[in-house]
């Protein structure tokens, strides 16, 4: 494993842990981003490429966007976001970092992208119901386990009628206890989105690439009310 991957990770922890001492679960994002000083190797999801494994779903299912509207949940430097935009999508992404949002901007210049600072509890409201794809990449783990019914709904609530909505999350089994920062999602967590009117119609896992490696979760949903 990559030993500045290693530090980025157990940095990231720490002023995690530090500002969910003082009751704030979203602020470690912004400060993470504004001490990287522009080097993404500080930031440990930052590739500056999309998720791999993602991509590999997305080539499997001959994803398409055909021009429809895409939002990208929590897009830190947009990478993700600029892997649908290729694929044809009109992309939206948000972060609640202002910071990752305005370097998301720079890196993506040439593209008709639309980067907004926002906070997935408090969108804009014309968002809601708004997209015909929704994507969330490695979002919702890193938030407090008792927010994760509240994230989860909030995403759902994204949804258009009849559109798609695609998670990508480390895994765990429903009897396994999440021990640290990230918090991998059980199908359980998962069928959460369920509630929210979203059919499940597909479950893919993927092993990850760590030296113990941690599965991949990629879980299709479609809006079906």
């Amino acid at each position: 494993m990559n030993d500045k991957k290693d530090r980025a990770r157990e940095r990231t922890k720490e002023i995690a842990a530090e500002f969910s001492k003082s009751g704030d679960a979203t602020g470690w994002f912004e400060a993470l981003y504004k001490e990287a000083q522009g080097n993404n190797e500080s930031i440990p999801w930052a590739d500056l490429e999309p998720n791999r494994f993602l991509r590999a779903w997305a080539e499997k299912a001959n994803l398409r966007g055909n021009g429809r509207k895409a939002l990208v949940v929590g897009c830190g430097l947009g990478d993700d976001a600029k892997f649908l935009y290729d694929l044809g999508f009109d992309v939206t992404a948000f972060d609640i970092s202002p910071t990752a949002i305005e370097w998301a901007k720079k890196l993506h210049a040439d593209t008709n992208i639309k980067f907004e600072t926002a906070d997935l509890f408090h969108p804009f409201r014309g968002w809601l119901g708004a997209f015909d794809f929704v994507l969330e990449v490695y979002t919702i783990q890193p938030l407090p386990l008792e927010t994760r019914e509240k994230v989860i709904d909030a995403i759902a609530a994204f949804a258009a009628p009849e559109s798609e909505l695609v998670v990508v999350t480390r895994g765990r089994e429903d009897d396994e206890e999440p021990l640290e920062l990230p918090w991998a999602l059980s199908r359980k967590d998962l069928a959460r989105f369920e509630m929210n009117g979203l059919e499940q119609t597909g479950f893919e896992i993927m092993p990850g690439d760590e030296d113990t490696p941690a599965d991949r979760f990629v879980v299709q949903y479609k809006k079906t009310k």
